[in-house]
């Protein structure tokens, strides 16, 4: 953890601290050209699944809300009277070989935290595999109309109808530098090639990305209600705003962003940042057993089998403008020719 917090404060830092990481930023821009290559020349191949593909990713290391988003498109699909199949790779669990439909039961030790997160959230069909096209073609055997990639902007083998972007309105593209350099996963200018960017907002002020041609559209992440893992119990968050000897904990790409929420939001806590997807063992907490507890969503898929009372996930509400959602929603119908789906706009 103390390395990414040290890694997190040179991306998002002044870009002297990230020059003596350069060289390494070009041998691997060198390498996703390279790859870039091999593809429009044939040897590497991409691979459809015939049924239409919307992949929602981002180009940087770390939370940007690309899961929310993701499982948004889903259940908006859903609302329309599609079966639409959420894939991903299944971080942060043991899994591995052929691709695997997740069920509510499996352990999230071995599925990850955010494939039992799309369960929970509603999600008709949820596949992992490290091969994505393996795992949307057994989405697509399952019944899936449509494939929603959770993650898996760079994973090119994969044909895709639709590309979403999803940015971190308030850290934007940090430098601007290729990993280990800076946060990129690809160079700035891949914003150009997808069909729409997903700018999340948290409240703090967002720094302006520039990209042109996509949809660019803003969805706002804002605390809901906290509910209680044992028993489901929904209290408002302002009802904690007394209480003393808070704790929160988060194993997410941008922890910190959570405990500030909490704090925006009158809580005084003793947080808990972990690295994303990672563990929580019921022996080794880093909290008080019986603290009065508040977590993320993706956290608490972890904890339920050893939870206790005072636990609670924090809702995290997705909100778009309806201009935006419209906009957002129409522009995948068409590209996916899914435009005669049914219901409206949710």
């Amino acid at each position: 953890m103390a390395l990414d917090q040290g890694l997190q404060r040179v991306w998002y830092g002044p870009k002297w601290l990230a020059l003596p990481l350069l060289p390494l930023a070009w041998i691997f821009g060198a390498l996703i050209s390279l790859r870039g290559l091999l593809y429009r020349a044939g040897i590497f191949r991409t691979h459809g699944v015939d049924v239409p593909v919307v992949v929602v990713g981002n180009i940087t290391v770390g939370g940007t809300g690309k899961t929310p988003v993701a499982a948004w498109i889903a259940r908006q699909l859903k609302l329309r009277g599609r079966r639409a199949g959420v894939v991903l790779r299944g971080y942060g669990g043991s899994h591995q070989g052929a691709p695997r439909r997740v069920i509510s039961s499996d352990n999230p030790t071995i599925v990850g935290d955010e494939a039992l997160l799309h369960v929970h959230r509603g999600a008709e069909i949820v596949v992992i595999g490290r091969d994505r096209v393996a795992a949307a073609k057994l989405a697509r055997q399952e019944g899936a109309e449509v494939i929603v990639c959770d993650d898996g902007l760079q994973h090119v083998r994969l044909e895709r109808d639709v590309e979403i972007a999803v940015v971190d309105g308030a850290r934007g593209l940090g430098n601007g530098w290729l990993l280990p350099a800076g946060p990129l996963r690809e160079p700035a200018s891949r914003l150009e090639s997808v069909h729409a960017i997903v700018q999340t907002e948290r409240g703090a002020p967002s720094r302006p990305i520039e990209a042109r041609g996509p949809l660019h559209v803003t969805a706002r992440m804002q605390l809901g209600e906290a509910v209680r893992l044992i028993s489901g119990e929904r209290r408002p968050l302002a009802s904690f705003a007394a209480m003393g000897g808070l704790h929160a904990v988060a194993a997410i790409g941008h922890p910190e962003a959570f405990f500030a929420a909490l704090r925006a939001a009158g809580l005084q806590v003793t947080s808990h940042a972990l690295r994303d997807h990672a563990v929580l063992d019921g022996t080794r907490l880093p909290f008080p057993r019986q603290a009065t507890v508040l977590m993320t969503e993706k956290d608490a898929v972890k904890c339920r089998a050893f939870s206790q009372p005072d636990w609670w996930w924090v809702d995290l509400e997705l909100n778009f403008d309806r201009t935006d959602s419209a906009a957002l929603l129409t522009s995948i119908l068409e590209r996916t020719g899914l435009t005669g789906a049914g219901a409206p706009i949710g």
